[in-house]
């Protein structure tokens, strides 16, 4: 299985940007899609974006026009650009691979978004 490590979390206000990375133990060139997923205080996990090898992507509707994933196969990365961040945004995110016998999962990095 691929490891999977997320970095770029942190605090931020409202309207402000955050770049999360993942960064990848192997080669993800070949891993069908690659997402992110959100974890809200008491909620359950969402799926807010995803990217194929395609690079067709898809977008949770709270996040489409604002979030922009990414993946670069060359370095092993994957990312996701948030702009004009909400407090509804704040959680824990996960970098999710899935691909034939691939199903990992990093141990996510917390957004904190303030009003």
């Amino acid at each position: 299985q691929v490891q999977l490590v997320e970095s770029g979390g942190g605090l931020v206000q409202a309207g402000g940007s955050l770049r999360l990375s993942c960064a990848a133990s192997s080669s993800i060139a070949g891993i069908g899609v690659v997402a992110w997923h959100r974890q809200a205080p008491g909620k359950p996990r969402e799926m807010i974006a995803t990217m194929s090898t395609g690079s067709n992507t898809m977008y949770d509707g709270s996040v489409e026009g604002r979030f922009a994933i990414s993946r670069d196969n060359a370095k092993n990365m994957v990312y996701l650009q948030m702009d004009n961040l909400k407090p509804e945004d704040t959680g824990v995110y996960y970098c999710h691979a899935l691909g034939v016998g691939i199903d990992s999962w990093g141990q996510g990095t917390q957004v904190t978004v303030s009003s």
